[in-house]
């Protein structure tokens, strides 16, 4: 594979290093005018910046009912023509959104409004969900969504306007519901 460069998983991510262990006397007797306390600022300012990169890049674990930054990061569509005209396109962003969706239907299918505006280039990466039954004495049950299940499956979909949670058979009991929307704007 000539053309193809192999990544080892030290390859991909955000990683930092551990602390870096300052002589904190050396410093005290540094001369503020010497080529060794300019070092030292270049050095700190290269660690912060460090460490400002790698959080920037971490998944966000905030699942809040509003659009949010998640800091996810997808490749660069190489069919979008204001990437094409790019030599360097940057990664596509994705935003998530939490919606409580309240009880499942009784064999039908629901929808909520999500309020995500709909504009050419986006594109969801995750729908996803959890229905749970909590009857407050101590019995507590819950499933994904969407659920593959033989007799009692559970569907959503998700169009430019609406959540639409779909089931054949009464889910009422589940009535705690959160769905998931994960998405890029372009």
């Amino acid at each position: 594979m000539p053309d193809e460069q192999i990544l080892s998983t030290q390859d991909i991510g955000a990683y930092l290093p551990t602390t870096n262990v300052w002589d904190v006397s050396a410093i005290y007797n540094m001369d503020i005018n010497s080529e060794q306390f300019k070092e030292l600022f270049v050095r700190l300012y290269q660690n912060v910046n460090l460490i400002a990169v790698n959080t920037n890049l971490k998944d966000t674990g905030y699942y809040l009912n509003q659009e949010f930054l998640c800091g996810q990061q997808y490749f660069p569509d190489s069919n979008l023509t204001e990437i094409n005209a790019n030599p360097n396109p940057p990664n596509r962003s994705v935003y998530r959104q939490v919606y409580d969706f309240g009880a499942l239907p009784n064999a039908a299918t629901v929808s909520i409004l999500h309020g995500i505006t709909y504009i050419p280039g986006l594109s969801f990466t995750r729908i996803y969900g959890c229905a749970t039954y909590n009857n407050g004495a101590g019995a507590l049950q819950s499933f994904p969504i969407p659920r593959v299940h033989p007799t009692d499956p559970v569907e959503i979909l998700v169009d430019q306007t609406k959540i639409y949670i779909s089931t054949i058979t009464d889910m009422t009991i589940y009535t705690q519901c959160y769905i998931v929307l994960e998405y890029i704007k372009s």
